[in-house]
């Protein structure tokens, strides 16, 4: 990019950066570093293209009062932890809100594909299950306790078990986003195909809502962030694929770093879905009532904090950016 197209594209950006900075009134930590994050970014790119430009040596200047600013002023919280997900994380994940619905999109279509592929297919079913999983699972039908697998292993050892596994899963669809999010894909569609064949099994057995009670205790947090964890995969490869004005390997270094919150973010949810699956979705006998109540609450904990949670966290953004603009 020329230098006077790459100072014209920024400009305004640089001189409400330039105005927030030499503010004194109290900034919060979070924009701050935001601010140095993306003229850090956009100094590094002169460096690279225009070495010994005015542009390079103003944005030089400009990052050093935003060094001042941040790493100066500002004290570092002691409750690091829980600022990154209460705060940073949901403001950040605003910017990811497209490629959190494509992984849902995906994850839903192939679901689609799973049910009508086992309607079509009898054996299809146990092609993807296992037949020790059908023969098994048939056996409990018989003996009226359709979801008896859900008892068989003790309460902690399952725990532990399913949390692990839905991490290594999580970790797996993040890592193959460097497949410009093919590889991505692919895990999306293989848990995907599952779902939809498992509960079309169930359709098939007249057990469709007995199954869905049970298993969406557990799965609506699950599945959920499987998708998240696609969503950090498809991140990855969108920082390969569209680089935009950066050189594609400080674009993909982004995009790792960028793919790495979300997959943490994940982590404490992959646990209570596990605790969920051990503890609690084993309590078969539960009234319907109380297994809604359960997947209603875990549906909306997702649903808030992954996409209405980030959008107020941006509109507060904005207001706040606003007022100090105008002052």
């Amino acid at each position: 990019m020329r230098e006077a197209a790459f100072v014209r594209q920024n400009k305004d950006k640089w001189l409400k950066f330039e105005s927030l900075l030499q503010n004194k009134t109290s900034i919060p930590p979070e924009e701050l570093s935001a601010v140095y994050v993306e003229v850090s970014d956009d100094l590094s790119y002169a460096q690279t293209f225009y070495a010994k430009s005015n542009t390079t040596v103003y944005l030089n200047g400009l990052a050093s009062a935003a060094h001042q600013k941040v790493y100066r002023n500002r004290k570092e919280s002691r409750n690091r932890f829980v600022t990154f997900f209460t705060e940073e994380f949901p403001l950040f994940f605003y910017h990811h809100q497209k490629q959190l619905l494509l992984s849902f999109l995906i994850f839903a279509l192939f679901c689609v594909v799973g049910a009508f592929s086992a309607a079509s297919d009898g054996s299809f079913v146990r092609s993807i299950l296992g037949d020790a999983y059908v023969n098994m699972t048939l056996e409990n039908i018989a003996n009226n306790d359709p979801m008896a697998v859900y008892k068989k292993a003790s309460e902690t050892d399952m725990f532990l078990g399913i949390t692990i596994n839905n991490i290594r899963v999580g970790l797996f669809a993040f890592t193959l986003g460097i497949l410009a999010g093919l590889g991505t894909a692919f895990i999306l569609m293989q848990n995907a195909v599952m779902l939809g064949s498992f509960q079309y099994f169930f359709y098939e057995q007249g057990l469709l809502w007995e199954s869905a009670r049970t298993i969406w205790i557990h799965g609506t947090i699950e599945i959920s962030v499987i998708i998240v964890a696609g969503c950090a995969g498809l991140v990855v490869g969108k920082s390969i694929l569209f680089p935009g004005t950066y050189s594609r390997l400080r674009s993909f270094t982004s995009g790792v770093k960028d793919g790495l919150k979300i997959i943490i973010s994940t982590i404490p949810f992959f646990i209570i879905a596990g605790f969920l699956e051990g503890f609690v979705t084993r309590l078969t006998q539960m009234p319907d009532w109380l297994a809604i109540t359960i997947i209603s609450l875990s549906l909306a904990l997702i649903l808030f904090y992954y996409v209405f949670y980030p959008i107020y966290l941006h509109n507060q953004k904005l207001k706040n950016e606003s007022r100090l603009y105008q002052v």
